[in-house]
């Protein structure tokens, strides 16, 4: 009984483990790589064959864990994909949506490498790989026990995360002689939209996520005034304010929490906003669809007749159209994807808006490595935002209570209810997230491992059979996000002494300094281009 670490190890994104039993393959998860170098590492052969997986065990909807299943289906995966209902009707259109993106950058791209002589680029996969792991998806209920064979039983739980999400317990042999649970996304313990995670207390192994394993949220109070207090200010300079989201959960909590803000400013009722997601608006009347899975909070609104999902003034934007003659508005409150800024329709409202004074920017989510979201957060002056150079001058703010991920505490106090002495597998977290949860485990007296990307565990040993030799990840790492930093000041340098230059400054002193940088910056971009020394 073997466990491979195939994704979310090191990262916060391609979440992916295989189960091995004698006799049944099981996958947990398989999601899209986000963030840097996404496009090769999605487009990598599986670690495994497709054709031999019997199942796949999804935790939830959200890309980064289910959103290369099509592509699995396309390479010969022929098994169930197990999820709950509302996972299911959401891997539906975020699948969809997803193989409709694909398919309008591949012909753009083709159309960019014709007139180099390239040859053309294929999507990743298409509506009809889509339709194919669509037909694969089976639904079933928190609490069901099923068996998937002789040796694997399965439940499902609700994890608190998002609308239908699951932490997944999986017992492995005839006797059920090993157990091991996967946390999937945990959800905070006091909750707004979903109800709180499900206590386990037995098990030999848990795989737990670790996104926010070295920091603490704000209250939902906290952050709900520091909200309302984003929003006045930027609703009172008069211009955009963007706000990127992920469509399942945080579209929706946005949308309830603008609704809160309006009641408590009436003021400010009269300032459209716009929901520039037509997956958005799908995704949230699924949200509307199950009542019954979401907080006694949202549960009491709709008992009441009311939407906490339509704050007034809502517009939904449905056409490329409407969306490019948002521009011509100056005033407005837009909700748009992707949530880390790395396609969609929110690309073209930063590009269209971040060069203005009185825009702001509102990112109310996690910011992987590499993202547009990420180098904003980081306050990188200037970027090249769809083939264009935009100086950043909008303000941008980070509200990150909104999470649907719980945060150290959190994870520690659902952890905390295990009896069972389990070992703990902590992943899907950056290495100094991960690192710092799998110490606090340790001090609650349990054991902690913090597994690589590629590693292997035996499950009935408890041994690690396969560690790869990548104790230099996290030191590379860290050299590049140095690296990308730099140039960031580098950029915001360049920014700042350019509007700062006055007419009667000696310009001659300027010169040679200004054209040693030059030169310095020239030579780094050849030591890049310069190839390896060939090998003996």
């Amino acid at each position: 009984m073997n466990l491979k670490f195939l994704g979310a190890a090191g990262e916060v994104t391609g979440s992916n483990y295989l189960l091995e039993t004698e006799n049944s393959r099981i996958l947990v998860d398989c999601g899209l790589h986000q963030g840097r170098d996404e496009e090769a590492q999605n487009r990598d052969e599986f670690p495994y064959n497709p054709g031999s997986v019997d199942a796949v065990l999804l935790t939830h909807a959200h890309m980064d864990h289910s959103g290369l299943l099509p592509l699995l289906a396309k390479r010969g995966f022929k098994g169930r994909i197990w999820a709950t209902t509302a996972t299911v009707e959401f891997c539906e259109v975020l699948w969809r949506d997803s193989a409709h993106l694909m398919e309008e950058e591949a012909e753009w791209k083709t159309r960019k490498n014709a007139r180099k002589g390239l040859p053309p680029v294929e999507p990743l996969y298409d509506l009809e790989d889509v339709e194919r792991a669509i037909s694969l998806l089976q639904p079933l209920s928190y609490d069901e026990m099923i068996r998937l064979s002789p040796e694997v039983q399965v439940r499902f739980r609700d994890a608190g995360h998002i609308l239908g999400s699951a932490m997944i317990e999986v017992w492995l042999g005839p006797l059920r002689d090993v157990k091991v649970v996967f946390s999937g996304d945990l959800g905070p313990m006091r909750t707004v939209m979903e109800k709180t995670p499900s206590v386990i207390e037995d098990a030999d192994f848990v795989v737990i996520e670790s996104t926010y394993g070295d920091r603490l949220h704000r209250s939902n109070e906290e952050t709900r005034a520091e909200f309302q207090s984003i929003l006045e200010q930027a609703l009172n300079e008069k211009g955009k304010v963007l706000i990127p989201t992920f469509v399942v959960d945080r579209a929706q909590r946005v949308l309830y929490e603008l609704d809160l803000l309006q009641r408590a400013l009436p003021s400010k009722n009269g300032v459209p906003i716009f929901f520039d997601s037509p997956m958005g608006v799908k995704a949230t009347d699924i949200y509307r669809g199950h009542p019954e899975l979401l907080s006694q909070e949202l549960q009491g609104r709709f008992r009441k007749g009311e939407d906490p999902f339509s704050p007034r003034n809502l517009r939904h934007v449905a056409t490329v159209d409407d969306s490019r003659a948002i521009n011509q508005i100056g005033h407005a409150v837009v909700l748009a994807g992707s949530g880390m800024c790395t396609g969609g329709r929110i690309v073209h409202h930063l590009k269209h808006n971040l060069w203005q004074e009185n825009c702001h920017v509102v990112l109310v989510g996690y910011q992987a490595r590499g993202t547009l979201g990420r180098r904003l957060v980081e306050g990188e002056k200037v970027l090249r935002i769809a083939g264009e150079e935009v100086t950043v001058q909008a303000k941008v703010h980070t509200v990150n209570g909104f999470s649907a991920h719980g945060d150290r505490k959190d994870l520690l106090a659902w952890a905390g209810h295990f009896d069972s002495a389990p070992v703990f597998l902590v992943t899907h977290g950056e290495p100094t997230s991960s690192e710092a949860l799998a110490q606090g485990l340790r001090e609650l007296g349990y054991q902690a491992v913090v597994p690589h990307k590629g590693e292997e565990m035996d499950l009935k040993r408890a041994e690690r059979l396969y560690v790869p030799a990548q104790e230099w990840a996290p030191v590379r790492a860290d050299r590049r996000e140095e690296v990308l930093s730099l140039l960031g000041d580098i950029a915001s340098l360049t920014v700042s002494l350019r509007e700062g230059l006055e007419e009667e400054e000696n310009l001659q002193e300027l010169l040679p300094l200004l054209e040693s940088s030059r030169t310095l910056l020239k030579t780094v971009g050849r030591l890049r281009k310069a190839p390896e020394p060939a090998r003996r």
